[in-house]
């Protein structure tokens, strides 16, 4: 049935082509003057033409070289600014006002400039450069920008590598972006390359063929070279999306942090205190962690119990007061009170940015995730089975410091007795506080 569909797809895409050919072919008997308008079947016959020129081939290559030049160097230098833009804002500020320049001014005054500066050889190159570095900058920094805050201090309490969060939290919010852009981009700098090229009149260019037909009245020569460039770049930009694709749905291994966990320390909170826009959260607290030790937060809602968990994770600073200990030597695991998953990722490999190791991960999740759920995205999966994704990668993670914030939240009975009895045997000698409504120790 899908076949079907499909062929009934095609069968009707083919239909409105011919029928725009008719009426091309009409169009062109009624006009009936070739210097004005060409038919189908004279453009055709200028096409083939084309083809049987002794410089066709070179002509198109070195077309398609240039525009291909101009599309490369964009591509790779608006991806590169866009990132240390992201990573440095003054040099973002510095960018804006060329880069609004370099989008606003109008392409002939370009041409008109580069022609005076460099000559015509580089001048396609430059021009398809220009269409495609402004799309490719701006779409990557909004894609950069995309990556939620969420998913960032998830990546720096567990200190994933550089790689791990290049391709599981920038590459899927980068890609609509990217290629959005791209499929605008390619479009224009073939336009505009083209143009270029009949402006600059280099050797050797589609460009300079088409003024040639120009000054020679040959209208069904331009409308055949048009047919070729269309021709061109609907290649071109099927085979490079096709590879952008590609690259995006591509995986890569994760490797875990470097080093083992420090062994745990004692950590105390003298005369704390922490206020957010005036409001305060919590004063005066005094609270001891001793190494190895588990301890409950059981305070009422509001009152600071995932601040108390972010200051630890070096997430938020105390207002006043002291933290004392070794804490910034600690490895923390931390299962923030959202689950902060990878949701276009599955469970698996959830836990093995963390673990660095598949079977590791896999291991990690089995009590607490049915295997036939392991390989569906996080996203497909239910708020219980996330939040035990969570609580799983909080455990398997190395670390001396174990911070749980609402481990139980969405779980029934017998999942939050099958979660404790988890908590328990996989805590090892770390330190564990938990932040929850539910103390275990009082459930018993």
């Amino acid at each position: 049935m899908q076949r079907t569909k499909s062929k009934k797809v095609v069968l009707r895409k083919l239909g409105i082509i011919f029928a725009w050919l008719v009426l091309w072919q009409l169009a062109g008997m009624l006009i009936h003057n070739p210097i004005l308008f060409a038919t189908p079947l004279e453009t055709i016959r200028a096409l083939f033409e084309n083809f049987g020129r002794g410089d066709f081939w070179s002509v198109t290559f070195m077309t398609l070289l240039r525009i291909s030049a101009g599309f490369a160097l964009g591509l790779i230098l608006g991806i590169l600014l866009a990132a240390a833009s992201r990573a440095l804002p003054l040099l973002e500020e510095l960018l804006n006002p060329l880069i609004y320049l370099m989008k606003t001014v109008p392409v002939v005054c370009f041409v008109v400039l580069l022609l005076i500066w460099w000559g015509s050889s580089v001048l396609s190159v430059a021009i398809s450069f220009l269409m495609v570095f402004t799309a490719v900058y701006f779409s990557t920094l909004e894609g950069l920008k995309a990556v939620g805050k969420d998913l960032l201090e998830m990546a720096e309490v567990y200190r994933l590598p550089f790689r791990t969060r290049l391709f599981y939290l920038y590459r899927p919010a980068l890609e609509p972006f990217l290629l959005g852009s791209l499929k605008t981009s390619l479009g224009f700098a073939w336009k505009s390359g083209v143009a270029a090229e009949v402006i600059g009149l280099p050797a050797k260019s589609i460009g300079a063929s088409i003024y040639l037909s120009k000054i020679s009245l040959d209208t069904a020569g331009i409308f055949a070279w048009t047919v070729v460039v269309c021709m061109m770049s609907f290649l071109f930009e099927k085979i490079i999306l096709w590879l952008v694709k590609k690259a995006f749905a591509g995986k890569v291994s994760c490797h875990s942090p470097k080093g083992d966990a420090p062994a745990p320390c004692a950590i105390s909170f003298e005369g704390a205190g922490k206020s957010f826009d005036g409001q305060e959260v919590f004063s005066d607290l005094n609270m001891t962690l001793a190494p190895g030790e588990i301890k409950w937060l059981t305070w009422p809602s509001g009152a600071g119990k995932t601040t108390v968990l972010r200051i630890l994770a070096g997430l938020e600073k105390l207002d006043q007061g002291r933290l004392t200990g070794a804490i910034k030597e600690q490895r923390i695991s931390y299962l923030f009170q959202e689950d902060r998953l990878c949701l276009g990722e599955n469970a698996i490999r959830n836990l093995w940015m963390v673990t660095g190791s598949a079977e590791t991960a896999k291991e990690a999740l089995a009590p607490f995730l049915e295997k036939e759920l392991w390989e569906k995205p996080c996203a497909a999966l239910s708020g219980g089975e996330k939040r035990r994704v969570a609580l799983a990668r909080a455990l398997a993670a190395k670390s001396s410091l174990l911070l749980l914030d609402e481990p139980f939240a969405g779980l029934d009975d017998e999942r939050v007795k099958i979660c404790w009895e988890e908590i328990q045997k996989r805590k090892g000698n770390r330190t564990l506080l938990i932040a929850s409504h539910l103390d275990m120790n009082e459930k018993k």
